[in-house]
Order: C-alpha cells, then structure tokens, then sequence
C-alpha cells in the first residue's frame, strides 16, 4: 500500500521520462564510443569506423525504442489491470472499501472521525481515484505512454551517440581516440549532472556512477580493438 501523495502521481510521470532519457543518453554515449574506440584501435580507416559507428547508433537506438515500448506496455499492462479490479471492489464492496480507507488514513495518525471524514468527503468527489491514490499510488489520467517513452528513449541514445562518433571521425588520428575518449567523459558528467538535477539527487553519486561505468567501459572495448589489430596486422 502506497501514501496518498497529492503529485505522486505527476512525479511517477517525471521519474519514468527521466529514467528512459537517462537511460538512453548514457547507453548511447558509451556503447557508441565504446565500439568506435575499439574499431579505432583496431584499424585506421574512416570509412570502417563511419560504419560500425553508425551501425551502432541505428541499432542501438531501435534497441533501446523497443526494450522500452516493451517494458513500459507491461508496466501499462499491469496498472490497468489493478485499476479494473479496483474499478470491481469499489462498486460490489462499497462498504468494505471505505473501510480500507479510514484504515490506510489512520495509519498515517489521522484521529478516528477525521479519518472517517477524510474518507467519506473524498469518495464522495470520486471514489475510484481516491482508491486507486491511496492503495496503490496510480492516477488513471497519468499512465505513462508506451510509444511515447520508446520515442523518447531512442532519440536520447541517438543524441548521445552523435558526440563521440563525431569526435573520432573528425579528429586528427594522432589524437582521435584520446579526444574521444575526453569527449565522452564531457558528456557522462553532463549527463549524470542534468539527471540528478531533475531527480533532486545528489550530483557527485550519480556523475561518479556513470564515470566509472563509462571508462571502463571505454577501456575494455578500447583493449579488446587493441589485441585484433595487433593479431591482424
């Protein structure tokens, strides 16, 4: 059982596009950089590095579009689910329902009568939201969008996969897998720095987080191009 918060429901909202835009922006970063570090180290040629890069991007972001569309139509799924039954229980168990109400109202340390109050003033403007806020922390108006969540997680991956393919394909070879690399710790920080802005987290866990991820990331991708080349020279 969930508390009745009066912006749950907007803040569950907030938190699903944070997460599938976080999401996707740091997949899209890393997995990027990661395969053109190690195409790069590997092999020279632009044209080689170009493909892999884009390839990635293309099937990264069709990943990510679906991975989420999935999830999200089962979260979907699920919420419409408890909502019918709750739907079911409201109207062939009024009395019991509103019994469960003044219950979940006094285990916050509302004092009998104004719980009981509470529960009949707020049923009476629509019984089925107060329900399904108190019980389960769901608002039916605020379902979060299955498309809509894949669409925005496939263009965050694509936005943080441009960075480092641009990077490797313009820089100068001498410097191209060092800048990347730099390029990419940039973008991690900004990243981790706006999500834990509009989570309200703190900033140096959640940046730390994705620095470390990132590299060594980057390090074992870059290693692994490393060893091929080598075999293939």
């Amino acid at each position: 059982m969930h508390q009745f918060e009066p912006h749950g429901g907007a803040f569950a909202s907030r938190a699903n596009w944070l997460r599938a835009g976080v999401l996707g922006a740091n997949d899209g970063i890393i997995s990027t950089a990661g395969l053109v570090i190690g195409v790069a180290a590997a092999t020279t040629d632009v044209h080689e590095i170009a493909t892999a890069g884009v390839a990635g991007l293309v099937s990264g972001a069709v990943s990510m579009a679906l991975g989420e569309y999935v999830s999200v139509s089962t979260q979907r799924d699920t919420e419409r689910a408890l909502i019918e039954r709750e739907r079911h229980e409201v109207a062939t168990m009024p009395e019991a329902e509103l019994t469960e109400l003044v219950g979940l109202f006094r285990k916050q340390g509302i004092n009998e009568d104004l719980a009981e109050a509470a529960a009949n003033d707020l049923t009476t403007h629509d019984v089925l939201k107060t329900h399904l806020r108190m019980e389960l922390g769901i608002d039916e108006s605020e379902l979060v969008s299955p498309l809509a969540a894949a669409g925005s997680s496939a263009v965050a991956f694509a936005v943080g996969a441009v960075a480092p393919l641009l990077a490797v394909l313009l820089l100068p070879e001498s410097v191209r897998i060092l800048l990347t690399f730099l390029a990419v710790l940039v973008g991690l920080v900004a990243t981790g720095g706006i999500s834990s802005h509009l989570g309200g987290s703190p900033k140096r866990a959640a940046i730390l987080r994705l620095l470390v991820g990132g590299t060594v990331g980057m390090a074992i991708t870059f290693g692994i191009g490393y060893l091929f080349g080598v075999a293939t020279a």
